[in-house]
């Protein structure tokens, strides 16, 4: 099985060559990786947004929602490998329009289930559909930007998991009260299967898109003389490789830890303000947008102040670990709200806890980094795995909780605990970001 030939950027040169200033193709490209980002966790979101209606009218029991929430990850994780070796072969273009109008249907089956078995069925299938969705990214955005770029271009892309759901959230809760939670999954999945069409139609790598001037194209190879890499076959010991390397390694547990948070405000975050903090619907509409905002500025000014360093002349290691450590770090705040009584103080927390965590996603910045640039797709796709091991572990450690001990209290305590074993990986094992050479 043969690789799709990596994109070296000045390998061709367009019939238009003699343009002297650049076209701005890759922001164009940026702006279909957010929305596509952001339907991504809209769809696997949804069902924590309609869970308190959706568990009645089913009569599902904590565990059986933490099990649907689990199922998602569980697939996904498995998939992430298969769904990065995908997304090298075919390329981003076809990967994820494949990726895109799988996981939408899915999405949309969800609307028909009668019971817990067709919902299990319908969550197992929109995991594994996603999983080559952000080994994509990954790959677009190292084929499309130079590194001085790649954090600023990472940070708005991984912003689409935190944006969609302040800007939708209270929609789709109108469609659920006015007309059922079914309407909320026939909705949203229709949406992104009308996406995928869009992303086939417009989306190419820099040597194949016919906007794309010699000038973007020698900026985004940052001078580079015209090369082209050969193609390469690929084995599955490959992977097995990739582990042995202790920058993948703290990566892998960093993403875990972090993203552990992440889950939590999926899934869970919904129930918590009505079951635990008892907030009426209005207040839920209003106060739930606000820890999303906040981790949507965190991802922004992560990647914003790590490519400013890089241009200043700090080292490429320092200004993109930083943000791994200090967002991991303070992630574990989270633990504060089991002490506090007020919801508006609860609120301010989980917004920087969630602010944090966003910080903390820098870490496609990293990976994009160290990959071999022949198997960036693979190697996103490692540390993905890792990350989404969260996504079963998370909601299944709530459910469990919740259902024995009746509150989130120690939930909450272990979320802040593991966050603090992140900061351990980021800031101990990673050590020198540099590339990966196979």
């Amino acid at each position: 099985m043969k690789v799709v030939e990596e994109q070296t950027l000045s390998a061709r040169t367009p019939a238009y060559a003699d343009t002297t200033k650049r076209s701005r193709v890759r922001y164009v490209v940026l702006s279909m990786l957010l929305m596509a980002t952001v339907l991504n966790y809209v769809d696997r979101s949804a069902l924590g947004i309609v869970a308190p209606g959706l568990s009645k009218g089913l009569a599902l029991n904590k565990m059986q929602m933490g099990e649907l929430f689990a199922a998602f990850g569980l697939a996904y994780s498995i998939a992430l490998v298969p769904g990065g070796v995908l997304t090298d072969v075919l390329g981003s273009r076809l990967a994820y329009a494949l990726s895109l109008v799988g996981w939408s249907f899915a999405t949309l089956t969800q609307g028909f289930a009668t019971g817990y078995h067709m919902l299990l069925g319908s969550r197992l299938s929109i995991g594994a559909l996603e999983a080559p969705a952000f080994p994509s990214n990954a790959r677009a955005v190292t084929l499309w930007f130079p590194a001085r770029e790649r954090g600023f271009a990472t940070s708005v892309y991984v912003m689409g998991q935190y944006i969609g759901t302040p800007l939708f959230t209270g929609l789709l809760l109108w469609i659920s009260a006015a007309y059922g939670w079914r309407t909320v999954f026939y909705v949203t999945g229709g949406f992104g299967i009308l996406f995928s069409l869009l992303w086939y139609r417009v989306y190419r790598d820099p040597l194949q898109h016919p906007g794309v001037n010699a000038a973007e194209l020698q900026y985004i190879n940052e001078g580079a003389a015209p090369t082209r890499k050969p193609r390469t076959r690929f084995d599955w010991r490959t992977a097995l490789k990739l582990l042995s390397y202790r920058q993948v390694i703290a990566i892998c547990i960093g993403k875990f830890c972090n993203n552990t948070l992440l889950v939590f405000f999926t899934t869970w975050f919904m129930t918590y303000l009505i079951e635990a903090r008892h907030m009426s619907m209005i207040k839920v509409g209003i106060f739930q947008a606000l820890p999303f905002i906040g981790a949507t500025l965190g991802i922004l000014i992560a990647g914003f102040l790590s490519d400013f360093f890089i241009r200043r002349g700090v080292s490429l290691s320092t200004a993109r670990k930083a943000p791994l450590i200090i967002g991991t770090l303070l992630g574990a705040s989270i633990m504060l709200v089991n002490f506090v009584e007020s919801n508006e103080v609860v609120i301010i927390i989980l917004t920087i806890a969630f602010f944090a965590q966003g910080v903390g996603s820098m870490s496609w910045a990293a990976v994009s980094e160290i990959a071999p640039r022949q198997y960036v797709g693979l190697t996103s796709s490692i540390t993905s795995l890792a990350a989404n091991i969260a996504g079963v572990t998370t909601p299944l450690m709530i459910g469990y909780i919740t259902q024995h001990t009746g509150h989130f209290y120690w939930a909450l305590n272990l979320m802040g605990a593991i966050c603090l074993l992140g900061t351990l990986a980021y800031s101990v094992l990673l050590g020198k970001l540099s590339r990966i050479e196979l």
